[in-house]
């Protein structure tokens, strides 16, 4: 039997690489002649450079600004002229010091330094995961580390974060890192929203960041200023294309100065860790996540590895901490089954303390068949 074990994270208790690990442990230690494979993956967010380093990527570490300023390291992978970044890993949520939000403050600055990092290193085809944001900026921070000048009335740079965007008069993008002309841009990116409006970046994802009712209408009256001197800058208002309202209206910033375009997070891990390849052949697909939802079901990473093992002829099993939806669900989705962790320890505390030995549990199950 060769099995690919391609799970995504269970957050809040193990990396994908340890949910990977301890699937692929309890297996074997049933079934010692089998081949497991051990494919960690992500969909754009927090985990995603760790799965590109798994699959034999490169990696690349860099001191940046954190999503406050404070001084932290995070690293990218390479493979070739290709670099794949993590907005999380830089500025986002899991970058915050202790945990401490800055809704107003917090910039895309760190983001930017790991861009202008990779394209002084060559790279000319650059992957950004826009998941985990810790900001409403616009990509502001982003364009400043990169070059640009985001000026006030009296041609002084405005302070980084998406509150101090209402003192904007300006940009100026002449003296944007040059690597940027020649490179291609793509956002790994699993969300529709627009940049403004009911659901924009600040109404829809502002309050994950901490944003008080009060802080979101300044983030909204700032990301409204902000996208006017974008288009009055670059001669084309994106603000209402689909999906520009990711991270913070990241995906704004870098789709009107940088050119990029955007594509389903789970569909670019996929293709550039040559999942098709390691799939092919094999007599069953391992993935899952912490918790199996609706959301799961638009675009997620296990959705993302049942497609891609469909195509194989591969049947695919989840496995998650719990489930929201009823197997049947799961099953009428296209999935072969579901294994959950609930199952095996109700208290999703324990259940969270203890998932690597849980996880073990299953793959042992799944063994004896």
């Amino acid at each position: 039997m060769r099995i690919i074990v391609a799970p995504d994270k269970f957050k809040g208790s193990l990396s994908a690489a340890g949910v990977a690990s301890a699937v692929a442990a309890g297996i074997l230690g049933v079934q010692r002649d089998w081949d497991v494979v051990e494919v960690p993956i992500a969909d754009g967010g927090d985990g995603t450079v760790d799965a590109f380093v798994a699959a034999g990527w490169s990696p690349v570490q860099v001191e940046v600004a954190g999503p406050t300023g404070v001084a932290h390291p995070a690293r990218y992978a390479t493979s070739g002229r290709t670099a794949v970044l993590e907005l999380a890993a830089a500025v986002g949520l899991v970058a915050l010091p202790n945990g401490h939000a800055d809704p107003l403050g917090a910039s895309t600055f760190g983001l930017g330094q790991l861009i202008a990092h990779a394209l002084d290193m060559g790279a000319t085809e650059l992957v950004i995961g826009l998941g985990g944001s810790a900001s409403t900026d616009g990509g502001a921070g982003m364009l400043a580390a990169l070059g640009a000048r985001i000026l006030d009335r009296t041609g002084v740079a405005v302070g980084r974060g998406g509150g101090p965007l209402l003192g904007a008069a300006s940009l100026d993008l002449t003296e944007l890192h040059p690597g940027v002309q020649s490179a291609h841009v793509v956002l790994a990116c699993d969300v529709d929203n627009p940049l403004l409006g009911p659901r924009g970046a600040t109404f829809v994802y502002g309050p994950q960041k901490g944003a008080s009712p009060d802080e979101l209408r300044t983030l909204e009256s700032a990301m409204m200023h902000w996208g006017g001197i974008v288009t009055a800058a670059t001669g084309s208002d994106v603000s209402q294309v689909p999906g520009v309202g990711a991270a913070g209206g990241t995906g704004f910033g870098a789709v009107a100065a940088l050119g990029a375009s955007s594509r389903p997070g789970i569909d670019m891990v996929l293709e550039l860790i040559g999942f098709d390849d390691i799939v092919a052949g094999a007599d069953l697909v391992v993935t899952g996540e912490g918790s199996i939802d609706e959301q799961t079901m638009h675009g997620k990473a296990p959705v993302g590895v049942l497609a891609a093992a469909r195509r194989a002829g591969v049947p695919v099993l989840v496995v998650a901490g719990r489930s929201l939806l009823a197997e049947s669900e799961v099953r009428a989705a296209g999935f072969a089954g579901l294994r959950t962790l609930a199952e095996l320890e109700p208290d999703s505390a324990r259940s969270m303390a203890n998932a690597d030995e849980l996880l073990r549990a299953v793959g042992a199950e799944l063994a004896r068949g």
